[in-house]
């Protein structure tokens, strides 16, 4: 048992690496929180919430092994070689093929006035909501860019000129 516990603490320290040194990690999960936010206006089934939630698992999840790949060839090695590039495109390709799939099926799914409506109609009733879909955004922006550790600069100084490090964290590898 402690054997398991100790493997899951692995596993999220590679999906903590991968928040902190990735920007790419981040536009997938700050996409991830945005279509889930979306879909609440959508009148979406029980299975078409499981294909989002399996787009949702997929594409991190590549951009994990992407990023395990890109870590082991620079390892393994340091000098550019032809082989070093393939590895990496086609890992990256992977992350590519499964982002656009995620887009046509939240095209399919969400291509429903219904939902729009529904989001417009929210807005109507409801308009100071733009006020905290703008901080939101605001902070999601710069978790993108600065990381996790840059929002949390900028929430414990806010008032700095720039509130925010110039790296995203300690050890910063990327």
């Amino acid at each position: 048992m402690k054997g398991l516990l100790r493997s899951f603490g692995y596993a999220f320290r590679g999906i903590g690496f991968c928040i902190v040194h990735e920007r790419n990690m981040r536009i997938h999960l700050t996409a991830i929180c945005y279509v889930t936010a979306f879909s609440l206006f959508f009148p979406l089934s029980r299975g078409e919430y499981a294909v989002l939630l399996l787009c949702f698992g997929l594409v991190p999840a590549l951009e994990a092994v992407n990023t395990a790949v890109e870590k082991a060839v620079d390892l393994s090695s340091p000098a550019r070689h032809p082989l070093a590039r393939v590895a990496k495109d086609a890992a990256a390709g992977a992350v590519l093929i499964a982002s656009l799939a995620a887009v046509g099926v939240a095209v399919f799914l969400f291509a429903r006035p219904e939902g729009f409506q529904n989001l417009f109609l929210f807005f109507v009733a409801f308009p100071w909501a733009v006020i905290p879909l703008a901080a939101v955004t605001a902070l999601f922006v710069l978790f993108i860019f600065r990381g996790p550790f840059g929002v949390l600069s900028f929430l414990r100084h806010p008032g700095k000129k720039d509130g925010v490090t110039s790296s995203s964290g300690p050890d910063r590898l990327d």
